[in-house]
Parts: structure tokens; C-alpha cells; sequence
């Protein structure tokens, strides 16, 4: 008999926490994902280190918030279930601490849309415009439901002094975009004060639409 703890969901999951551990995106216990299936979130235990998730024993919530079943979910998981409200298409969410998005989220942001600015194709491919969120404690609520409530498309943010949430419409995806966006700050930390040359609106716009990324306004 198939045992449900070790359905796809949950061992898609751990493996992308073993890769992006591997990739030294999730230092000591940080960072969280989770998984949707129809109404119910997969998400990681508190204090769970990536590179040892185990798919027998994961939150599970419903998209409210409510803990249904497993051990006590990541204090973070009202980010998680927020994104999957306020895009229906989402079926992963990557939260992670990687030191250069970090670090850029404690800079001023580019833009009001886009902590980033355009500075590759990939970028604009892979991870669209993302938002700066104001700083609040690990695990506000408050926060979470700001990124809810903000008006124009995004499936990445960056939260102030804090590091990046990432969704996907698939867990490859959300890994993808994380890994993208943790490479692209990497480029602006090692650009310094040196002012780049930047995507223009033409470049972006084909981009955006052949990828269906969301890059909707200019700085």
C-alpha cells in the first residue's frame, strides 16, 4: 500500500530542500518551503534544516492558516499561505535567507515596484519585478498580508533586512526563480557603486511577455 507521507508532493519537496542546500542557499536551520495539493499546504517543520526534510513529517495547513495535521509549521508560514492566496496559480513557495538577496534587502530598493533593477534577461525571465517589503519581526502576520494586498503582479519579494520569498507554479520553478534572484543580487552586491547598463523598456517587454513574467512598470 502507498504510503500517503511519501506522496510526490512531499518528496518533491524534500529534495529541493537537499538541492538548495547544496547550493549553500539555506545556512544551519533558515529557510522553509512548501507544497500545494488542491486545499491543503505542505510546508516545513519549525527549525528544520533543508538538507534533512523529511516527507513523512511536514506541516499541513489548510489556505487559511489553520495547522491540520504534522508537527508545528515554520513561524514563517503566514508568507506561505498569503502568496497562495493572492495567486491562485502558485503551487510552491521558497523562503530563504541566501546571503546576497539578504544583503540587498538591506539596501534601498530600485524602485517601488522592484527592489532589483533589470540588470539581465534572466531576471526578467525567470523572476519578474520584486518588491522590497517593509522590515517585520520573522513570522508577522502583518506583513504577510501587505504582500497580499499589493495591487500589481509579482511571484517574488524581497523582505527588508530579512531575504527572499520566491513562488512558483511548480516546486522547480520556485527553485529556479530563488536561485535566480539569489545570482542576479549577487551581480548588483559585486557592481558596487558603479552605475550599470540597464534592460530598457523595449528589451524588457518581449521578454516579459514570451516568459509571462511580471514586469509591468519602468523605474
Amino acid at each position: 500500500m502507498n504510503d500517503p507521507r511519501q506522496s510526490y508532493p512531499r518528496t518533491e519537496l524534500a529534495a529541493a530542500g537537499a538541492h538548495l542546500a547544496a547550493l549553500g542557499l539555506s545556512p544551519g536551520s533558515s529557510g522553509n518551503l512548501s507544497v500545494r495539493e488542491d486545499s491543503r499546504i505542505y510546508l516545513t517543520p519549525t527549525g528544520t534544516d533543508l538538507s534533512r526534510v523529511d516527507p513523512g513529517a511536514l506541516s499541513v495547513l489548510d489556505l487559511s492558516g489553520a495547522h491540520l495535521d504534522g508537527p508545528k509549521p515554520s513561524k514563517e508560514f503566514p508568507l506561505h499561505t498569503a502568496f497562495y492566496r493572492r495567486d491562485a496559480s502558485a503551487r510552491a513557495v521558497v523562503h530563504l535567507h541566501s546571503r546576497h538577496a539578504a544583503a540587498v534587502s538591506c539596501l534601498p530598493a530600485w524602485g517601488e515596484h522592484s527592489a532589483i533593477p533589470p540588470l539581465t534577461p534572466y531576471f526578467v525571465m525567470r523572476v519578474g519585478q520584486t518588491p522590497l517589503l517593509p522590515y517585520a519581526a520573522p513570522g508577522d502576520s502583518g506583513q504577510a498580508d501587505l504582500m497580499e494586498s499589493l495591487p500589481f503582479p509579482f511571484r517574488a519579494a524581497l523582505l527588508q533586512n530579512h531575504g527572499p520569498v520566491v513562488a512558483g507554479r511548480s516546486m522547480s520553478q520556485a527553485v529556479e526563480s530563488a536561485v535566480e534572484l539569489e545570482e542576479v543580487s549577487a551581480l548588483l552586491l559585486a557592481l558596487g557603486e558603479r552605475a550599470p547598463r540597464l534592460l530598457s523598456a523595449e528589451e524588457i517587454a518581449p521578454l516579459a511577455r514570451k516568459y509571462g513574467s511580471p514586469w509591468t512598470v519602468a523605474h
